[in-house]
């Protein structure tokens, strides 16, 4: 009894910090955004004035909030789509191939996600350079004559910035993919060939079941990710007020002075994203594969 009560105390001891430091910097916060978006209040004014559900009645009549989150629902959906499936087609090819280098190739697509976002952002301002970008110069060298596309400029700024995020995304997702489907025995695979299973027929009947306890995981992660990558991308790359999504929006609003409005922004972002990974998790839920 003595020992279970010391392990206890041991165990909340441990937790506690971490705890505490949620609580201040997450928890509180949170609240405090909810709190504010109820009322009217300037950016750096401490005079508030409640006005309650006032600011969510005008924001969805907004149509520049509006424009904002069709563009964040676009990214999120294309963005996931095309990363999804280059990260675990890549994965598949580097864990069950027989490539040399698969340690370098490992590598090469992991850089991406440990560059900064500015870094990236810049990379890619290059290769659209309209005058002598990478994009035009092989556009241009392959059709003979100068072509200078504006890669930066409507309506194709949303293809752009697409690129420019699937590009850091896919080596992190490819790793951990690769981590999922390196468990995975490989008598399953042999005795699936045995039967006369191809390998598609095996990644699809074997791989894909076995390691969608992970593919739920990520896929969570890739509607949080995108929500604050693409307003990252968005503020580093773009022009102001030529591509806005939710989050550039709300923070467009502080700037101008509106902080109740704006936190009424966030607190509709943070329910939308909420909502959307519950949604994502629930229809993707099925009965987990034991090995």
């Amino acid at each position: 009894m003595l020992r279970s009560k010391g392990r206890s105390r041991f165990i909340a001891l441990c937790v506690a910090p971490a705890a505490l430091l949620f609580t201040i910097f997450m928890i509180i916060p949170t609240l405090n955004v909810f709190r504010m978006s109820l009322f009217e209040r300037g950016a750096y004014s401490p005079t508030e004035t409640f006005v309650g559900l006032n600011n969510f009645k005008i924001l969805f009549n907004d149509t520049k909030f509006i424009t904002s989150m069709q563009n964040t629902i676009l990214l999120i959906v294309v963005v996931t789509l095309i990363t999804f499936f280059f990260a675990i087609v890549f994965a598949a090819i580097l864990t069950r191939e027989k490539i040399k280098g698969q340690n370098f190739f490992r590598i090469i697509f992991y850089i991406p996600n440990i560059l900064s976002i500015v870094v990236i952002a810049g990379i890619f301002s290059a290769v659209y350079k309209p005058e002598n970008g990478m994009l035009n110069s092989i556009f241009s060298m392959i059709s003979g004559r100068n072509i200078m596309i504006l890669w930066k400029d409507q309506p194709i700024i949303v293809v752009s910035v697409i690129i420019a995020m699937v590009w850091q995304a896919i080596g992190y997702y490819m790793v951990m993919y690769m981590a999922s489907m390196s468990a995975v025995p490989v008598d399953l695979y042999e005795s699936a060939g045995l039967d006369g299973a191809g390998r598609l027929d095996q990644f699809f009947e074997i791989t894909m079941p076995l390691i969608w306890t992970n593919i739920r995981t990520t896929l969570t992660f890739f509607i949080i990710s995108t929500i604050n990558m693409a307003f990252l991308f968005i503020k580093s790359m773009v022009a102001p007020g030529m591509l806005d999504v939710g989050l550039s929006f709300m923070y467009n609003q502080k700037d101008a002075g509106l902080y109740g409005y704006s936190m009424a922004a966030g607190v509709v972002i943070f329910l939308f994203s909420f909502a959307l990974s519950a949604l994502v998790n629930q229809f993707t839920k099925r009965d987990v594969l034991q090995m």
